[in-house]
């Protein structure tokens, strides 16, 4: 028989008020994006809107994370979400404002098609002087596809996705607590049901669009599986951290124990090991498959300062967390959880990092370094996001 769950301590400081953390986060912000636009005038508009573009996939992965947990928490039944299924749904309320924050690279792309992503300027030249994106064997043969009317409305069509789901979710979730009907769960569960291949499916596809074609030679059939995996790693460990701030204030005193940390524990080392799988899957079978359309992506990222990066993602973002979750202390104990939910959300960050700005390159066709000054606005786009 298992042993009653043992209650947390109780000698934690008092967490700061939400209206004080509200408007630090709000002044954050504002400073991130008055940074991040000054940016243009130092580094270039390319950086800065690539900038921009990891910040947006960053926040839209974790709160991709965050809802395809709770549509999977519906379906199942499981009790290990009861306690963060609310500050999930507080969390995937974003995306309407994430859409709003991706306008501005949609006007970009208007205004100055080829900025971002190359492709939709057919006259834009080849980095290293091949010839233009129009006389591009490959563009051709994507074009049905890679054009810009399309990705906007492909874009639209993902976050009305997300938006939906997460309004009907919430919905459901709050007119439950007012009336304690249980059909609105049955409700969730049939939402659920319905959108968890939706989700999946846009996801794939925003991953595809917003930053695979970035490099729209490359091929993978994994891309979008690898994308989800940072997103609900990012999810549990912002669940995490929010767990432990809702304990020192006072709101889950009572309620979170350590099966429930321990769960989530359990949960954020399976998908360590998930992402790790796809990701190494993803590599292995373009390198044992040795086509050139496919292995220049990880050429690009075997040379200068791209090579550390890769190795820092290897063994911080999958080698420490794999060993350090592994320990059931490590799980409970709060200052242990709440150091290696921080400590993976960084990583995620450099993860996607390098995904994105390789395609930064010069007019030799080489990838610009990851350690300049134009990674300053990497920073402030994602405190502005």
């Amino acid at each position: 028989m298992s042993a009653p769950a043992e209650p947390l301590p109780t000698s934690l400081g008092v967490a700061s008020a939400p209206a004080s953390r509200a408007g630090l986060a709000l002044s954050i912000g504002l400073g991130g994006i008055a940074l991040t636009a000054l940016g243009i005038l130092v580094s270039g508009a390319r950086l800065v809107a690539l900038s921009w573009l990891i910040a947006l996939g960053y926040w839209c992965a974790i709160a991709l994370g965050m809802l395809m947990l709770v549509m999977i928490h519906h379906i199942f039944d499981a009790s290990w979400g009861t306690v963060i299924r609310r500050q999930f749904e507080h969390g995937f309320a974003a995306f309407k404002w994430l859409f709003v924050l991706f306008l501005p690279l949609i006007a970009v792309s208007l205004v100055k098609p080829g900025l971002i992503w190359l492709w939709m300027d057919p006259h834009s030249v080849l980095p290293g002087g091949h010839g233009t994106v129009g006389e591009d064997i490959l563009y051709i043969k994507k074009s049905a596809f890679l054009n810009q009317n399309f990705f906007i409305v492909r874009t639209l069509i993902y976050f009305a996705v997300w938006t939906g789901l997460a309004y009907i979710l919430r919905r459901n979730s709050f007119r439950q607590d007012a009336d304690g009907d249980p059909q609105w769960s049955v409700s969730s569960r049939n939402w659920s049901a319905a959108g968890i291949p939706l989700a999946a499916f846009t996801l794939t596809g925003a991953a595809i669009d917003w930053f695979k074609s970035l490099e729209y030679h490359w091929f993978s059939t994994i891309y979008g599986v690898c994308y989800f995996a940072t997103g609900v790693r990012g999810a549990l460990c912002i669940g995490v951290l929010l767990m432990i701030w809702l304990y020192r204030r006072g709101d889950y005193r009572g309620i979170l124990n350590h099966n429930h940390l321990h769960s989530i524990g359990q949960l954020m080392l399976a998908f360590t090991v998930f992402w790790a799988y796809v990701t190494f899957s993803q590599y292995f079978l373009i390198w044992n498959a040795n086509i050139p359309e496919e292995t220049f992506y990880f050429n690009l990222r075997e040379h200068g300062d791209w090579y550390w990066v890769g190795m820092s993602i290897l063994f911080l973002y999958f080698a420490f967390p794999f060993c350090f979750l592994l320990s059931y202390r490590h799980k409970i104990e709060l200052p242990r959880a709440r150091f290696i939910s921080y400590w993976i959300l960084g990583m995620a960050f450099v993860d996607l990092c390098f995904q994105v700005l390789p395609a930064a390159k010069d007019a030799a066709g080489d990838p610009l370094p990851f350690l300049s000054p134009a990674f300053l606005w990497h920073l402030t786009s994602l405190a502005g996001v």
